[in-house]
């Protein structure tokens, strides 16, 4: 049983391009995400990238790194060419971690790791109770909504569920886009029909629920900074300089 990380990189980006590059004190933000995704408990990290740029800069600092095609619509389908290549396709569990959240925590990855030794579920992924009200009804915040046994009912932009009845005490979750599949689930991905309510709420996991697969979500209470904008950047690195955090 084998578990690989993979950081999809990519240096084109239309909100903010060469965001894996950008300086967090001393340090390329793809390297913040690295160093601190290879303290968790998983066999094997890699970078998977389609720019020189960011190949050579991982091989700077002394990371794993595969170069891979330039076509691919998503991080998916990016480590679906690194799985189908010979150096890595004896990997069961594969957890697709975020190249933007340079301050990652490794328990969020280990959630996912060890939820795939200990029940062998196909995807994980993982979420986190909502603090602030007005983010539940913020659009570019995906909600998720689970089952008795903790498998995803539904995931939307949307606030879910509409609350017509009060329900005493009811908890809001947001998605946190950190997942795990298996090998085997990644291969038969190209396969899957094209989902309806995906290209309504453009995200991809909706083609999972449509095509019959089971999600897994697991709650965590880590606190996820992503960057997506030069002003996400910038508190991002004061956030590391307010509280001494180095690499």
């Amino acid at each position: 049983m084998k578990i690989l990380g993979v950081i999809p990189a990519r240096y084109a980006s239309t909100r903010f391009e060469g965001k894996p590059l950008k300086d967090i004190n001393g340090n390329p933000m793809i390297e913040w995400v690295y160093k601190r995704a290879k303290n968790a408990d998983i066999d094997k990290l890699v970078v998977a990238t389609d720019d020189q740029r960011i190949y050579d800069a991982v091989k700077n600092f002394g990371g794993n790194v595969v170069m891979t095609s330039a076509d691919h619509e998503n991080g998916t389908s990016r480590i679906i060419e690194v799985i189908n290549n010979t150096e890595y396709s004896d990997f069961d569990f594969i957890i697709n971690i975020q190249g933007d959240e340079p301050l990652i925590d490794i328990k969020s990855i280990n959630l996912l790791a060890n939820n795939y030794r200990e029940e062998k579920s196909e995807i994980v992924t993982l979420k986190k109770e909502f603090r602030k009200n007005e983010d539940v009804s913020n659009p570019n915040i995906v909600k998720v909504i689970t089952d008795f046994n903790s498998n995803a009912v539904y995931f939307s932009r949307s606030v879910i569920p509409y609350e017509r009845n009060s329900v005493e005490n009811f908890r809001y979750y947001k998605h946190l886009g950190i997942y795990g599949y298996t090998s085997k689930f990644l291969n038969e991905l190209k396969n899957l029909r094209e989902g309806i309510l995906e290209k309504m709420e453009s995200l991809e996991q909706l083609r999972f629920i449509e095509n019959g697969y089971k999600i897994k979500v697991l709650e965590t209470d880590s606190e996820v900074i992503g960057v997506d904008t030069e002003e996400d950047l910038a508190e991002v690195i004061e956030y590391v300089k307010e509280k001494g955090i180095t690499l």
